[in-house]
């Protein structure tokens, strides 16, 4: 959850005009939703009134040029019904980008486009909301009708070797640009189908500019850089929308260009920029319920490829106690995400996940295995204001009794709201000094003392 233009990015932190934007919106404010983008609000007028004059099915059969000549005279007769005044070119260039939404993805086009949305939220044909800002407001925009809906889904997950009908009603896929989806159809959706789009920036979001927005802090982030440096295993666990991917991508910057990455996830969505990066996505069954390969299956086989470092996107069941495996037997400098709201239950969720593989192994072995692959745990997490913060630096120390030892490093302090209830706070450390110290010093990384104080603030 983070372009080289200075438009605002999905993560950026809403001042001023932005925030009155979401407000008003929030509200429900039509003439300030409309002052936002006259220019998206006509071509979704006029797509929704094409979607009542056009036969979609016959659209399989011609080709782009003659869609583009069947629509230059009915978008002028649109206009003129909707008494818009256009140039020629202005013209031209509406007839382009409703011709992109009709062969694209119909109304979710201009919603994918627009910068400042980080999520789209279907909930049935006619009932789209999208997420500015860590606001959820709805959008002008719709289907046709649930049949229009269902072959938008159908062309998703085409696009990734997927399939969605009520055999298969469940359905997790990504677009041409990484961002993530997850559709759902009836019978299970029962007001109809349900399609969620998690928007990912087009250019990856490094460590300088989740700096520049608050997120984590230059000090922060040079420890982060040590501990990737140093071939620390790392796990980073956060809530829905956090942050992890963004934070998992930005620290993957800090990998050296001449290791070999094996990355392995459920659907595609990281965005390294080595060069040799090998990429591996899970499959699901096909319709015969055969020849579906798991997460589990690909870091086992990860494993005969030579990796230097093995990156999972989210571990979620028993490919956990395969990568901590993996971990422990040289292949230092491995990451991955869990879902929890705190270090604490990060492991736990692990020790879990351990009990999912199948493999019948006691309770205190299974947290020595954590104990001894994991070095540091970074939380993150969505605040009430919308905006995502790295939130605790934790290390793992070891086993003492049945307990795996972890220690705070740094944390996040909330000290209060302001009237328009964004989060006031500051980064600070715990004083400890953490033990893997003198790991990084031996792979020449060097952090000043002065950093861990207890009584300093941090951004």
């Amino acid at each position: 959850m983070w372009q080289i233009k200075k438009s605002p990015a999905p993560e950026d932190l809403p001042t001023g005009a932005e925030r009155e934007t979401a407000r008003l919106m929030t509200i429900g404010d039509a003439a300030a939703f409309q002052d936002l983008d006259r220019n998206t609000d006509l071509k979704v007028e006029l797509h929704q009134s094409l979607l009542d004059l056009i036969n979609l099915s016959a659209l399989e059969d011609m080709s782009r040029q003659q869609i583009e000549d069947e629509l230059g005279d009915i978008i002028a007769e649109q206009l003129a019904l909707h008494k818009h005044a256009l140039n020629l070119s202005e013209r031209k260039q509406l007839t382009k980008d409703i011709l992109d939404e009709l062969l694209g993805l119909g109304p979710l086009e201009p919603l994918l486009k627009d910068a400042t949305i980080t999520d789209i939220l279907v909930n049935g044909y006619n009932r789209i909301y999208v997420e500015r800002y860590g606001v959820l407001v709805k959008s002008p925009a719709r289907f046709k009708d649930e049949k229009h809906l269902l072959r938008i889904i159908q062309k998703i997950v085409s696009a990734v070797g997927r399939r969605v009908d009520e055999s298969s009603p469940l359905v997790d896929a990504r677009l041409a640009d990484g961002s993530r989806v997850n559709a759902v159809v009836p019978p299970l959706a029962v007001d109809g189908s349900l399609l969620s789009i998690r928007k990912f920036a087009r250019v990856p979001i490094d460590m300088a500019r989740l700096t520049e927005i608050g997120s984590v802090p230059a000090e922060i982030a040079e420890v982060l850089r040590a501990i990737v440096a140093a071939r620390r295993n790392v796990l980073i666990s956060g809530g829905t929308g956090s942050g992890k991917t963004t934070l998992l991508n930005a620290m993957s910057a800090f990998i050296d260009g001449r290791e070999r990455i094996v990355t392995i996830e459920d659907s595609a969505e990281l965005q390294l920029q080595q060069d040799h990066v090998v990429r591996l996505e899970t499959r699901p069954s096909n319709i015969e319920g055969s020849g579906e390969v798991t997460q589990r299956d690909l870091v086992k086989n990860a494993l005969r490829m030579r990796p230097d470092r093995i990156i999972v996107g989210e571990v979620r069941a028993g490919e956990a106690f395969d990568m901590l495996q993996a971990m422990n037997t040289g292949h230092d400098g491995s990451m991955t995400t869990v879902h929890a709201n705190t270090p604490r239950d990060a492991l736990s969720r692990v020790e879990q996940m351990i009990g999912m593989s199948g493999i019948d192994i006691a309770p205190r072995s299974a947290r020595a295995q954590i104990a001894s692959a994991l070095n540091v745990i970074i939380q993150v997490g969505r605040l009430f204001d919308g905006r995502r913060r790295l939130l605790s630096v934790a290390e793992i120390t070891g086993m003492e009794g049945e307990v795996i030892t972890m220690q705070e490093i740094f944390r996040f302090r909330q000290t209060g709201r302001t009237d328009d209830g964004m989060v006031l706070g500051h980064f600070e450390a715990t004083g400890i000094r953490p033990k893997f110290l003198e790991e990084l010093q031996r792979h020449g990384q060097e952090l000043g003392a002065d950093l861990f104080r207890p009584d300093r603030k941090i951004g």
